[in-house]
């Protein structure tokens, strides 16, 4: 099994910066060499523009949206830096576009605000300032252009009511500690309660810190229609071989969203998805009301990428177990089986900028604020925290952790300080800034005295050049915790303290960023002694070791930064063109020509699957019974004389005749194509009993079935809840009913012990099903009875085929065996499930081969499943109940709207 032991990065990617990019044009070149349209652009999607506007009325205007006119000033905003670094670093080697809502609209500070800027409401913001603003975000800069650069970074604001915008960001993204009844937003007029995502990807569950009113689904409505706001303005801009990376979970419905905003072109886009946030555990993620909807909206894209390998393995688990998807292992990714097409998961640490913090850390105002603070505390050691006052940075539990280190090691009472500066947070807790208060009052009042106080506290936001020297200063850094994405500070601090003391770190093994930063004093933030412990080592560590430590610590700071980590995830989104991740669009079936065919053909056949085709996939496979309207359909198609109408199914023959039987003009095959029943005819249609199934296996060796059913019972002992089904033509081991991930793990072990122990000794094929390993005869699959159906009826004129499984593809690869432009008249040869089964018990003559009266265009392969699905099929629908439907047109019936027996019924 796999294990969540895994290095930072994947090999190659712990590379120069040059070589990085290197392969990026090695990939484009290869990639335009296979007529691959690629534009050079990179579409960012980012919750905001990194740029704060501030809408300004000249003199003389009346207000916002005065006929004098408006003008706009920007700024850059700050926060996120990490991420907007990266994206910037990569107009190096392309063209840009960074998409993002406005924030919210500011104005200068007036007569009535004299110490602050107004928030103006997006509904007074005219539509001729916003079409001003659009144009002076055109050939913007800032201090953020990247040297050498060759592309230009072109801004694109997503508007957004201020009701939607806030809904979706301080409602169900952000907020996590909020009193029914109050709002921290001017523009919600009712409470904003707990909501889920930030908390719940920080394992903050939201009856934890919320009253009983609390909703856990509340504005999700908001943060949908602020995803599809994004998802239409891109579209907007899009152009053929653009490549899309959508930022962090405040878009996570973008991916899927854009594919149905782009339309036919949907399979062409390449998107990818990161995701800045830790993501919990399946068992964590599962509590979210709407789930399904998240974990749709995030496989959208082709590539979705986290700060960490366990970040990854917490997806993929959380896709099987609650979408009841399976996974593949490729070369590099672990990939989710998505409806027919895959979706690559991975993971690529963010870094910081390296040489702009080096940079930084020797501004003129630095040195000043540390020859300060070292004066201040000349005789002391330094223990520094810098956290955002939320419930996850773990402050309570630092100060608890620094209060046993003064009790534990009393040596160090009177001889070590801790300074703690907070910066205020989005969710500013009242109740967390008091405890924290408290408890540095009562650490003081315990171990402190009149010279001498232990613990300072700020709760404030530190300038640029203070935070820098309050870093540089440290004997000792602490960042600890309870859950975080990468947290730069750890970063900054390395930088920071390389023309200083070189100075330990004590992180939290809760970080992303720990894997990276192995030589950091990793500990447990909520063991107390543990954290404490660290302490005192780092506090009494030789300069020999601090140097080693440090050493390592920096070389990885400085090789993996945000540049480093922009620049792989391109190379990793082009690496998923033209692979099996690439979703091709199949388009959906025209009804109009399917009629227009149908009408002017003079017979025609029709093959449908069962299971997944004609009735959704259930849980329990008995239950599956046929609908009102799919009977009707397949009664009134076989009741006209020029059409020829097949089950091709996996079930039984009992199942069939039980469900189906009473369909005389029926034809049926069982078994993956082992049994055929032909349709009845003349008499047998008033009441005769119909043909015969005829069995296809008895001339093949069927010796190898018990051999594979002891292999099985081996499996079904140990995996709960799977269970053997024994066909007269095939053996099949479910484990639908089995834990997703034990059940795949020990299909996969079962598959692979039966294709080198077993298959190459018997004439036998092993099939991956849904939730199933099926054992059948080589000879025996639904393409050899289409073909034989097929070389029966060879004046059809019109055939449709459907299907959903990898089992039917075997029936559109038999269709797909003519050329689809022909210089002469199809023909076919007689297939082996002709030739196989002999009237007689003489040698029957070679069959002939029969000349087919059917056109390429008159042939409908039909696949059920998203456009994106990767299939042979030349049309697709999205569901059964829409190939009844196209059915009951072309017998001029109306759908009753009926599912028939519902009980029983579990999609997955």
């Amino acid at each position: 099994m796999d294990t969540f032991n895994e290095p930072y990065t994947r090999a190659g990617d712990d590379i120069s910066l040059d070589a990085v990019r290197e392969h990026v044009r090695s990939l484009e070149q290869s990639h335009k060499a296979n007529g691959v349209p690629l534009s050079g652009r990179i579409i960012h999607v980012c919750h905001q523009l990194p740029i704060a506007p501030t809408l300004i009325s000249p003199a003389g205007a009346q207000g916002v949206g005065s006929p004098v006119g408006n003008r706009w000033k920007l700024a850059p905003r700050y926060g996120h830096a990490a991420m907007i670094s990266g994206i910037r670093s990569l107009s190096a080697t392309h063209d840009q576009l960074i998409i993002g809502w406005t924030g919210d609209i500011l104005s200068p500070p007036s007569s009535t605000s004299p110490d602050e800027d107004t928030i103006i409401p997006s509904h007074l913001v005219s539509q001729a300032d916003r079409d001003a603003l659009e144009a002076e975000l055109v050939g913007y800069d800032d201090d953020g252009k990247v040297d050498g650069a060759q592309g230009k970074i072109d801004y694109v604001p997503v508007w957004l009511e201020d009701k939607v915008a806030h809904g979706h960001y301080d409602g169900y993204c952000k907020t996590s500690d909020v009193l029914i009844g109050t709002s921290p937003c001017p523009f919600l007029s009712f409470a904003c309660p707990q909501t889920p995502l930030w908390p719940l990807f920080h394992y903050l569950l939201w009856q934890d810190v919320a009253t009983e009113y609390a909703s856990a689904d509340a504005h999700y409505e908001h943060y949908e229609q602020a995803n599809q706001a994004f998802a239409s303005r891109i579209a907007s801009v899009l152009r053929p071989g653009d490549l899309v990376w959508v930022h962090d979970y405040h878009l996570l419905l973008v991916p899927k969203l854009l594919r149905g905003a782009v339309g036919e072109g949907a399979g062409d886009v390449i998107i990818g998805l990161f995701v800045h946030t830790p993501f919990p555990s399946s068992e964590v993620f599962r509590c979210l009301p709407r789930r399904k909807e998240i974990l749709e909206g995030m496989l959208g894209a082709n590539l979705v990428c986290f700060q960490t390998y366990s970040y990854s393995r917490h997806f993929t688990s959380t896709c099987v177990r609650v979408c009841g998807y399976e996974t593949t292992s490729r070369t590099k990714y672990i990939a989710i089986d998505v409806a027919g097409h895959t979706v690559s998961v991975s993971h690529c640490p963010v870094g910081i900028d390296a040489v702009r913090v080096a940079r930084d850390v020797l501004r003129p105002g630095v040195r000043p604020g540390l020859e300060a603070l070292g004066a201040l505390y000349a005789d002391k050691k330094i223990v520094v925290g810098r956290d955002k006052l939320d419930v996850v940075k773990g402050v309570l539990q630092k100060l608890r952790a620094f209060e046993k280190l003064l009790h534990d090691y009393p040596e160090w009472r009177g001889q070590v300080v801790l300074i703690q500066v907070t910066s205020p947070a989005l969710s500013d807790s009242p109740k967390l800034e008091r405890q924290v208060s408290e408890l540095v009052a009562h650490i003081n009042g315990e171990y402190g005295s009149l010279d001498f106080i232990p613990v300072h506290h700020y709760h404030q936001t530190l300038k640029k050049d203070e935070f820098y020297a309050l870093l540089s200063v440290a004997d000792l850094g602490v960042i600890t915790p309870l859950r975080d994405g990468m947290n730069t500070t750890s970063m900054e601090f390395v930088i920071a303290q390389e023309r200083t003391k070189k100075s330990p770190l004590v992180l939290s093994e809760f970080m992303g960023i720990s894997q990276h930063m192995g030589e950091a004093l990793q500990v447990n933030p909520w063991d107390l002694g543990d954290v404490a412990a660290a302490m005192n080592t780092g506090l009494l560590m030789s300069p020999t070791s601090k140097a080693a430590r440090h050493a390592a610590l920096h070389k990885v700071v400085t090789t993996h930064t945000s540049h480093t980590w922009a620049a792989v995830l391109v190379k990793m989104l082009l690496s998923q063109i033209n692979g099996q991740t690439a979703a091709r669009g199949t388009p959906y079936i025209e009804r109009e020509k399917l009629r227009e065919r149908y009408e002017s053909a003079g017979k025609r056949l029709f093959l449908f699957d069962y299971d997944g085709t004609l009735t959704p996939i259930v849980k329990t496979p008995s239950m599956a019974v046929p609908s009102v309207d799919t009977l009707t359909a397949l009664s009134k198609l076989t009741s006209d004389p020029k059409n020829i109408v097949y089950i091709v199914s996996g079930r039984d023959q009992q199942f069939l005749e039980t469900h189906l039987g009473h369909i005389k003009s029926l034809g049926m095959s069982a078994e993956h194509g082992g049994f055929i029943r032909e349709p009845a005819s003349g008499d047998e249609k008033e009441g005769g009993e119909g043909e015969d199934w005829v069995n296809f296996t008895e001339q093949l060796d069927m010796g190898w079935m018990e051999e594979v059913a002891e292999i099985f019972r081996y499996y079904t002992e140990r995996t709960t809840g799977s269970h053997i089904e024994v066909k007269k033509s095939s053996i099949t081991w479910h484990y639908r009913s089995s834990d997703p991930e034990w059940g795949l793990f020990q299909c996969r072990q079962c598959q692979d012990l039966l294709e080198n122990n077993l298959a190459h000794k018997r004439p036998i094929e092993v099939l991956v099903g849904k939730k199933n390993l099926e054992v059948r005869p080589i000879a025996v699959n639904k393409g050899e009875i289409v073909k034989r159906i097929l070389y029966l009826n060879p004046d059809a004129e019109f055939i449709f085929c459907a299907g959903d499984d990898k089992t039917d593809e075997d029936m559109f690869r038999a269709l797909h065996l003519f050329p689809r432009t022909p210089t002469s008249p199809l023909s076919l040869e007689a297939p082996l499930s002709v030739t196989l089964v002999s009237p007689s018990a003489s040698p029957a003559p070679p069959a002939p081969e029969v000349e087919l009266a059917v056109q390429p265009d008159a042939i409908f392969t039909t696949a059920v499943g998203p456009a994106s699905k990767r299939t042979l099929a030349s049309w697709h629908v999205t569901t059964p109940e829409e190939v009844v439907e196209h059915m009951l047109y072309l017998v001029g019936e109306p759908s009753s709207g009926g599912a028939g027996d519902e009980e029983g019924k579990s999609y997955l």
